[in-house]
């Protein structure tokens, strides 16, 4: 229906310029737009979830909006129809929805360890770089499990509640973080 497309749409802008801005101050702390070369540069100093949480904070919240997830699951209207998509699809249909809302989750769960916990890097021993993939996956497994929680624990927010945090919280804290940053990469 055109209510909920204009309803997704509101939603989407909402918190995804405040997502684009948290990832802004980790390209510009390592000064590339290449995910090897930022995780190459938290190689030999902290992960950037210490120097950018509030960031990484942001970016996680936004990420799971950016999901559909709870709380943030409003364009399935799940309050106006019976259980939202699940009324309209079952069986391969329903299961394909479900396959892309995990890849959309492990695929921000991977942007997330990408950019803000050095990627395949082990923290402070090198010797065990050399298992990477096998961190890489685990970190991974974490975030994925995160969303599975919050999923299970938190109640949906209602759409003005949504749009008020996305737009008066989630947007300012990412623009600020956005200008400190810039500004510290600057000086320094």
């Amino acid at each position: 229906s055109l209510l909920g497309s204009m309803r997704t749409c509101a939603q989407l802008v909402s918190y995804e310029v405040a997502l684009a801005l948290t990832v802004l101050g980790v390209i510009l702390m390592a000064g590339s737009l290449s995910l090897v070369d930022i995780v190459q540069a938290q190689d030999d100093t902290w992960w950037y979830v210490v120097p950018q949480f509030v960031g990484f904070v942001t970016f996680f919240i936004a990420g799971i909006a950016e999901t559909n997830r709870a709380p943030f699951d409003l364009p399935e209207a799940e309050q106006e129809l019976v259980a939202g998509y699940h009324t309209e699809y079952s069986g391969m249909r329903w299961g394909l929805f479900q396959t892309a809302e995990y890849i959309n989750m492990i695929t921000l769960s991977g942007l997330c360890v990408t950019l803000f916990f050095g990627g395949w890097h082990f923290p402070w021993v090198e010797e065990l770089d050399k298992f990477g993939p096998i961190w890489f996956v685990l970190k991974l497994f974490f975030f994925v499990g995160v969303f599975i929680w919050l999923r299970a624990s938190l109640p949906r927010l209602r759409y003005d509640q949504l749009m008020r945090f996305g737009w008066k919280v989630l947007l300012p804290v990412a623009t600020v973080n956005a200008l400190v940053t810039a500004l510290l990469v600057v000086w320094i």
